[in-house]
């Protein structure tokens, strides 16, 4: 069954691509043979946003994020006014879905890894967003610096190191880390009306070492969950947030089964 789920979403993607890319022949050829040396702007007919990708993964990320819409089938749209945290922000598809069309909405992107950031800091730019504040540093269960392995060569895939062995993996960058609760008070808001997690397994970390006081501010969480080990899984981190004051709900990746997506929401709003 996941088999066949699997080949009809994939085919479907493709259909997609075709429909609501521009210059799309051109977009399914970098999908399919990407030159990560080489950047290109990709245009979608709906949402009328441009990115400027690097290839197969970021163009895979915009379809997910703009076109399947995953994180607001199984979250919630965003409203105007609201105030937005993305973590693990990539190039910017998220940020930029968040902001469009919502001009009073601030969206603060965090991403860690300095070449996607750049991407995520040209994209809003392209795309003349003025509500969406980038922040080169990765977001952690502790403050301080963290290593990124980044050796497989995709940006998109990057993972921490942490507590990892680092022998043998050529491929290390260290990047500024700040936590959950520092980022409210590095921001000096009040709450986040959404925070939206896709950080390649350091959703436990960072979530699971916030307070539940910083947790009654915020109301709603969207994550890609990505499950790693019994002690690192979905369903354990759904127990802890709905002892936090949250109700959960887990959806099943069309293909993987290590992956998913989870929502939460605050019981009192």
């Amino acid at each position: 069954m996941r088999i066949l789920r699997g080949l009809i979403y994939y085919i479907g993607s493709l259909f997609r691509i075709i429909f609501y890319f521009k210059r799309w022949p051109s977009v399914l050829y970098s999908l399919f043979c990407p030159d990560k040396k080489k950047t290109k702007i990709v245009g979608l007919r709906r949402p009328l946003l441009e990115f400027i990708s690097r290839g197969g993964m970021d163009i895979w990320s915009i379809k997910e994020t703009l076109l399947d819409s995953f994180y607001t089938r199984y979250g919630v749209q965003i409203k105007d006014g609201w105030h937005v945290l993305d973590v693990g922000a990539g190039i910017g598809d998220f940020s930029l879905q968040a902001a469009y069309g919502n001009p009073n909405t601030k969206v603060y992107a965090y991403e860690p890894f300095p070449e996607s950031y750049q991407l995520l800091y040209k994209n809003i730019k392209l795309n003349g967003f003025d509500n969406i504040q980038p922040v080169n540093a990765a977001l952690w269960g502790t403050e301080g610096t963290l290593k990124l392995d980044t050796s497989n060569g995709e940006p998109l895939q990057i993972i921490s190191l942490d507590s990892r062995d680092e022998k043998d993996i050529q491929g290390v960058v260290e990047v500024n880390a700040i936590s959950m609760g520092g980022v409210f008070y590095q921001l000096g808001i009040e709450n986040f009306d959404i925070v939206k997690l896709d950080c390649e397994g350091a959703e436990y970390e960072i979530l699971m070492n916030t307070s539940a006081a910083i947790f009654k501010k915020i109301d709603r969480i969207i994550m890609e969950y990505h499950d790693i080990d019994e002690n690192y899984h979905h369903q354990k981190l759904a127990s802890f947030l709905k002892e936090m004051g949250y109700q959960v709900f887990c959806y099943d990746n069309f293909v993987h089964q290590d992956i998913g997506y989870l929502y939460a929401q605050r019981q009192s709003i």
